[in-house]
């Protein structure tokens, strides 16, 4: 019976060992796939606490104070990507992020409820939905 368990013991390790492989190769890909295919936004929309404040073209040049309430964030958006300059808020998580240009990057600031999110939207008139 011993000698059964020590021979199927080398066999585990290597199944263990080509799991994590496995797991690595597609976290890999799907990273990849994250950073490379997901294409540039060409919109900033920016809500305060869950409601529309303002939307914005990343083309454009603009440097705004989103008031919130509990306080004030300046959002600038230039050479076709958006950050957050200054916050008035305790940690600065918000302005320490880098600059967001892709489609579904965001910017989050908890504390004055402010999030500045990347979209991909096209510039019609058309309904999105025909019923």
């Amino acid at each position: 019976m011993m000698k059964k368990q020590e021979e199927t013991r080398p066999r585990r390790v290597r199944n263990d060992i080509l799991l994590i492989a496995v797991l690595l190769l597609v976290a890999a890909v799907g990273a990849l796939y994250l950073f490379v295919f997901r294409g540039a936004g060409n919109t900033v929309t920016v809500t305060v606490d869950g409601q529309l404040y303002a939307t914005y073209a990343l083309s454009d040049t603009v440097e705004v104070d989103i008031d919130s309430g509990d306080g004030t964030n300046r959002l600038i958006i230039r050479d076709g990507k958006a950050f957050v300059e200054t916050a008035s808020c305790p940690d600065g998580i918000c302005v320490a992020h880098r600059p967001i240009f892709r489609d579904g990057e965001s910017i989050v600031c908890l504390p004055n409820r402010v999030v500045v999110t990347v979209t991909s939207r096209e510039q019609t008139d058309a309904p999105d939905i025909v019923v």
